[in-house]
């Protein structure tokens, strides 16, 4: 069942005439990666609507001095950002609707969309609606969070993509919404 843009303006209000341009990329993307049940869209639609800020970002805000935590230290080594490559940080910030960062994870997306690994010399396709909806369906599938979505494992899932429960406030209102959207029990 895909989502309408009525139904998507009603979970995430704020979208405005964003909704219009997400809806078949958002569409595309959850048939692909198996985001078809209820329980998983509204799941989904929660994460991605509190990460982008009801689709109003598809590229992380943020200083150069504020994005250079990204260049060097544990975080640019986890993220497989390199100090020799000044600048990783600004170039893999996060991007997409799930906000995929880093060299690494940049190259794990680009393998799983395209096969090869593109999204190192062209980053900006994330800010693109479909590869956006596109990464963040991958990302999901890749996390294992269909099954975490079918078990109602909101916790969990806001700590697989957010690393812990940063916002949990507005994912969870975001999450009942969607719920009621979608006809739904509340949990």
């Amino acid at each position: 069942m895909p989502i309408t843009q009525q139904q998507l303006l009603q979970i995430l209000p704020n979208a405005g005439a964003k909704a219009s341009v997400f809806v078949p990329a958002l569409n595309a993307a959850m048939s692909k990666y198996g985001i078809v049940t209820r329980l998983r869209m509204a799941a989904f639609i929660a994460q991605i609507g509190h990460e982008s800020g009801q689709l109003q970002w598809v590229r992380e805000l943020g200083s150069d001095q504020y994005l250079s935590k990204y260049d060097t230290g544990s975080l640019a080594a986890r993220l497989g950002n390199t100090p020799e490559a000044d600048g990783d940080g600004q170039r893999y910030r996060g991007r997409g609707l799930i906000q995929i960062t880093g060299r690494s994870n940049y190259r794990q997306c680009s393998l799983g969309l395209f096969g090869d690994e593109r999204l190192l010399e062209l980053p900006q396709l994330l800010e693109q609606p479909q590869w956006a909806a596109e990464s963040a369906a991958w990302f999901w599938e890749r996390g294992g969070l269909n099954a975490l979505a079918d078990r109602d494992e909101f916790n969990s899932i806001t700590r697989r993509i957010n690393g812990g429960l940063n916002g949990l406030q507005d994912r969870l209102q975001l999450w009942a919404r969607a719920r009621a959207v979608l006809c739904l029990p509340v949990v």
